[in-house]
């Protein structure tokens, strides 16, 4: 009897543990960041310039209230989306993990907030190679997390 007790406890617990992570995945895969500047115009700039500053590429600056007007759709809210790519990080994923290609490139959202706030928000690089492991742990979780915290680090208050 005693047996059977601790395994329905273990059991719960681990359910218990189970739900309580798929709960906690989405706050954890994303990062918000609130901007130093007041405009999402100047947050992009200064995020291009950063981005560029520390050796990547910006290839786009998609505004997607324009992208969606095309379409029939309009949005409240200014929503921009700035891409960032590394060749030399994208090249030593894609060899290994060519399936992560849906990954890239990698953007950063930047939008105002109801508080009127602008903000910054992009995937937790850190935890999703810790996630996938291998040389997406070494190169996401490592090398692209130490670039992003640099070049983000004279664009967002903290």
């Amino acid at each position: 009897m005693k047996t059977f007790i601790f395994i329905i406890g273990v059991v719960v617990g681990l359910l218990i543990i189970g739900i309580s992570a798929w709960k906690l995945m989405p706050s954890m895969m994303l990062v918000e960041h609130q901007s130093r500047f007041d405009s999402i115009e100047q947050t992009c700039n200064h995020l291009k310039a950063a981005i560029e500053n520390n050796g990547w590429k910006s290839p786009a600056i998609r505004n997607m209230n324009k992208s969606m007007a095309e379409h029939g759709v309009r949005m409240d809210g200014q929503i921009r989306i700035v891409e960032l790519c590394n060749a030399g990080y994208a090249k030593d994923i894609l060899s290994s993990n060519p399936e992560v290609a849906t990954l890239m490139p990698c953007a950063w959202g930047v939008y105002k907030k109801k508080d009127g706030k602008v903000y910054i928000s992009g995937m937790n690089m850190g935890l999703m190679g810790k996630m996938f492991g291998g040389n997406i742990a070494k190169v996401m979780g490592a090398s692209v997390a130490k670039d992003e915290k640099r070049m983000l680090q004279d664009v967002i208050l903290e």
